[in-house]
């Protein structure tokens, strides 16, 4: 087990506890009735609904998180060497989120900006005051006596207030990326408009956020949750979540940068909280699947001419038997092309512990 350095909350990172490979067996030794599937590891839990992943694949491989709780940097232990986590950021405050089910939220994205900074996207507030934060980090966690407050980021941008543009203002800003030097932000806000927001990036500072993506009134479907760049750099491309409680809608979009739709297509998935691509190139979402939880899960997008395809992707516990993501909210690849996906739930039993956490999925995808 591992414990947060310096901090009274502990967290049970499983791969100190196994140690080892989770499931080894030549080919010729499988059962014929063994499960086909990528294998897993459960790296993180006790996490409060967390929302968010990032890795510096570009620096010194560390995971951060966000969750209810702040933003957490997990850092992977290397050969016979347990992993940590530390807190990097504290204070948040929380607001509550849903339609049926209802769920206390923080923080709700991160990105790496460089290998020095972190993104921080809102939704610990109210709509039309919630901001994103840009946070210096250094190549080691801080010590717990200079933890900072979720106020000190080296830059703020936003909040939205109501207006011409948001009658209600933004809010719960989902995720980011930076792209074309501009900073791009996933906003549920205005619901008519769907917006994803923009901050010029100029001399090394983000500028002023401001709606620049009306994505509701170029598809019909509200909600842009995921976002990222296509591996050519040539567009956008967004996560279109749909209605909560409404089965199958969620669209994959891909925009220029003027803005401008270029590609929408249809996924049959539930709720598109995030996307992410693998080494290999290949296109993976997380289906958080409000109405039917059993229905979520990882999957690859395939898109053939006019069509996208979504194949759900087989995982294996440590034990070997399929395994069923629980509400899974977002993704991340790491520099040995292992997956990071945030789930609320672990499927374990933590007592009066917050039941999410982080699982890692092998390289192979």
């Amino acid at each position: 087990m591992a414990r947060m350095q310096g901090w009274w909350w502990s967290f049970c990172l499983t791969g100190a506890l196994l140690g080892g490979p989770l499931w080894a067996q030549n080919d010729a030794e499988k059962k014929d009735d063994a499960p086909a599937g990528h294998k897993t590891k459960l790296a993180i839990i006790h996490l409060d609904n967390p929302t968010g992943v990032a890795v510096n694949t570009a620096g010194n491989g560390h995971v951060f998180v966000v969750s209810k709780q702040g933003v957490f940097r997990y850092v992977p232990g290397a050969a016979g060497s347990p992993s940590k986590i530390f807190l990097e950021v504290q204070g948040f405050p929380s607001d509550v989120y849903g339609k049926g089910p209802m769920y206390d939220i923080g923080p709700l994205g991160v990105t790496m900006w460089g290998t020095d900074r972190l993104i921080v996207s809102d939704g610990s507030r109210k709509d039309g005051e919630e901001v994103v934060r840009v946070y210096k980090i250094a190549d080691k966690a801080p010590e717990v006596n200079t933890i900072p407050k979720e106020d000190a980021a080296e830059f703020t941008l936003g909040p939205i207030a109501p207006g011409d543009q948001s009658p209600n203002g933004e809010g719960n800003f989902y995720a980011s990326v930076v792209w074309n030097d501009a900073i791009y932000v996933t906003s549920n806000g205005d619901d008519t408009k769907g917006w994803v927001l923009k901050a010029e990036i100029k001399d090394g500072k983000p500028g002023p956020l401001t709606p620049a993506i009306a994505t509701k009134e170029q598809t019909g479907v509200d909600a842009p949750i995921a976002i990222t760049v296509a591996p050519d750099k040539s567009a956008l491309v967004i996560g279109q979540g749909g209605e909560v409680n409404v089965p199958g809608d969620s669209l994959l979009t891909f925009y220029n940068s003027e803005g401008t739709i270029t590609k929408k297509y249809a996924t049959g998935l539930h709720d598109i909280c995030g996307l992410a691509y693998s080494p290999s190139g290949k296109l993976y979402a997380v289906d958080f699947a409000w109405v039917d939880p059993s229905q979520g899960g990882l999957f690859e997008l395939v898109i053939e001419g006019d069509t996208c395809t979504a194949k759900k992707v087989p995982l294996l516990d440590k034990e070997g038997k399929p395994l069923q993501l629980d509400r899974p909210t977002s993704l991340a690849f790491d520099k040995d092309g292992g997956l990071y996906i945030t789930v609320f739930g672990t499927g374990q039993d933590t007592g009066d512990n917050p039941k999410g956490g982080v699982i890692r999925v092998e390289p192979g995808l």
